[in-house]
């Protein structure tokens, strides 16, 4: 995972210091790799304990380790388009999950009277899933593939129950209205898109990423769907973990 892909992963852990160092290492990498650690904090008005904070909260051991990563993305160039896409979606979407996050979804899962799940399209079969294996273990939890229905619900939504949207692109136009519909009602979203900046992510409480790219042939969206099964499937195994 290069360092762009990290900050973007960990940001909810970042404060505006962390943004300061983040933003002059991505603009000077080549000098950012050439300089100590007490020198880089010297430059940026810090300290070296701030920058090796800074380095754990992105997944590095520490700054020795950030800074021979940040080496190792300007000495090659990612070979992307020759690797198996299949392949380099499953890696970057292990790289993804974040313990972190899992525990928090489990948290908000756990507390919520009911948990509600939406998604159109080749997404929205997946929610199936989720509702059995929540179901399994006693948690009240329901899918809807009509918009009609889906409005009913979400309608009735309390402040104590859950919206959890699934949306690739994040800017899937039926999933925003929802979103915005359960906004209203203060109901807490959790939503599951692809890893970039999206309308989704931004108005959820937390967000899962995967890693799957759109992708068109012969005029389908084939974009890959195996990355939001393998973050789902992670998420939920870590939630029957702690019902035991």
């Amino acid at each position: 995972m290069i360092f762009e892909e990290r900050v973007h992963k960990y940001e909810y852990k970042l404060n505006d210091t962390d943004d300061q160092i983040v933003e002059y290492i991505i603009k000077n990498k080549q000098e950012a790799v050439n300089l100590s650690i007490q020198y880089l904090a010297a430059k940026l008005y810090t300290v070296p304990n701030t920058i090796t904070r800074l380095s754990k909260k992105l997944g590095y051991d520490g700054f020795s380790h950030m800074k021979n990563n940040l080496k190792e993305e300007i000495q090659r160039q990612e070979k992307v388009l020759s690797e198996n896409t299949l392949i380099l979606n499953i890696n970057k979407t292990i790289d993804l999950m974040d313990q972190n996050k899992f525990a928090i979804v489990k948290k908000i899962i756990h507390e919520a009277r009911r948990v509600l799940f939406f998604a159109v399209g080749d997404t929205a079969p997946i929610c199936e899933i989720m509702v059995k294996n929540l179901k399994v273990v006693g948690k009240q939890a329901e899918y809807y593939f009509h918009r009609h229905d889906m409005l009913h619900e979400v309608n009735h939504l309390e402040g104590s129950d859950v919206l959890f949207l699934i949306s690739l692109s994040g800017e899937t136009t039926q999933v925003l209205d929802m979103a915005k519909l359960a906004k209203k009602r203060g109901v807490r979203l959790i939503s599951l898109t692809h890893f970039s900046e999206n309308s989704l992510q931004q108005m959820s409480d937390i967000n899962l990423y995967c890693f799957s790219p759109y992708k068109k042939f012969n005029e389908y969206n084939i974009t890959d769907k195996t990355p939001v099964m393998l973050i789902l499937r992670a998420l939920v195994e870590f939630y029957w973990e702690g019902t035991k």
